[in-house]
């Protein structure tokens, strides 16, 4: 089996200083994924973060696709449930159409940011969640050109003309977004990231009975999503991932939002952790694929093949740019030459 790999760009503000903002090193990492082989590049959404500066991917779809050549450009994804079904296939469907053959529409239920940037998303109506399903399914039909006769939106159009259509899929890192996945007829991307605690391969296969029971044509496909970091060995790749797994013990063991801080702070940080947090910063390091080229090549590779799946999207943040753009290089050297 060739695997083909992905990249999962959240956008993080470095902790390194840096001559360009962190959409810009966007742009410059994705220029070079492009040139290592990397099959997709997907931006991700979050809003009034301090530490990911990407609020909206659709713009930077459209800047990163016209500064590429071949790779696939996407959002991993858009948080639908702040978002017109309509006005999200409306701007898919033009960049599809602008760049053929190469935009992938990625969609979550997760709001991408805090309480305060949901509300003001919302605003002058309320935040919600409850409509996610009904909002998922009516995006694919209006891509598709599917909607029942009697829809009140039949007859919508998206575009005059001859107009192209984005692949779909959907972000979750359970079995209620598989199943969801799987009715509506999207692609699934399954964040391993989000959690120390892997997701069960029964999610991939709930995903794929919920596909063939709905009569899809087609085979479903399925994009695995984990934390990497790849450097000259495991301690070095342990240390330069310290900052970012500190920064989510801070975040969800202690409710703090602050900065990354550097690795060798974090050296020092963590020997303060309590018990229960610093087994939270262990079980976060063992859930990402660290080390050398040659064994993160072998934990992708065994995830693939656990989870039947062709395609890895890799996740890496560092205080350093230089050290991100060096992981994706060393991966791509190890696994696409």
């Amino acid at each position: 089996m060739t695997l083909k790999l992905n990249v999962v760009d959240q956008s993080p503000v470095q902790g390194q200083p840096s001559d360009l903002s962190p959409v810009h090193l966007s742009v410059e990492l994705a220029r070079a994924c492009d040139r290592l082989g990397y099959h997709r590049y997907w931006l991700a959404e979050h809003h009034n973060s301090l530490n990911f500066a990407g609020p909206c991917p659709e713009i930077l779809i459209s800047h990163i696709a016209s500064v590429t050549q071949r790779i696939r450009v996407g959002s991993g994804g858009v948080m639908l449930t702040h978002y017109s079904p309509y006005k999200v296939a409306e701007q898919f469907s033009l960049l599809a159409t602008l760049f053929p053959d190469r935009i992938d529409l990625g969609i979550g239920r997760a709001p991408g940011g805090d309480a305060l940037a949901t509300q003001a998303l919302a605003y002058p109506a309320r935040p919600g969640q409850e409509d996610y399903a009904e909002q998922a399914w009516l995006l694919q039909n209006l891509l598709e050109g599917t909607l029942p006769a009697n829809h009140p939106y039949q007859r919508l159009q998206l575009l005059p003309g001859q107009r192209a259509k984005p692949q779909t899929w959907m972000l979750g890192s359970s079995g209620g977004s598989a199943a969801l996945a799987g009715q509506v007829g999207m692609k699934m991307a399954l964040a391993l990231f989000i959690s120390p605690d892997p997701a069960p391969v029964s999610v991939m296969h709930e995903y794929k009975q919920a596909w063939y029971a709905a009569g899809h044509s087609g085979e479903p496909e399925v994009n695995l999503a984990v934390a990497a970091l790849c450097a000259s060995s495991r301690e070095e790749a342990e240390y330069l991932a310290g900052p970012a797994v500190y920064w989510k013990v801070r975040l969800f063991r202690q409710g703090i939002r602050e900065r990354v801080q550097s690795p060798d702070q974090v050296q020092q940080l963590k020997n303060h952790l309590s018990p229960s947090d610093r087994a939270f910063y262990d079980a976060l390091i063992d859930s990402m694929v660290l080390g050398s080229p040659e064994e993160c090549a072998h934990k992708l590779e065994h995830l693939a093949d656990h989870y039947a799946t062709e395609e890895i999207a890799i996740l890496t943040v560092t205080y350093d740019f230089k050290d991100r753009l060096h992981s994706y290089e060393r991966l791509a050297q190890a696994l696409l030459t």
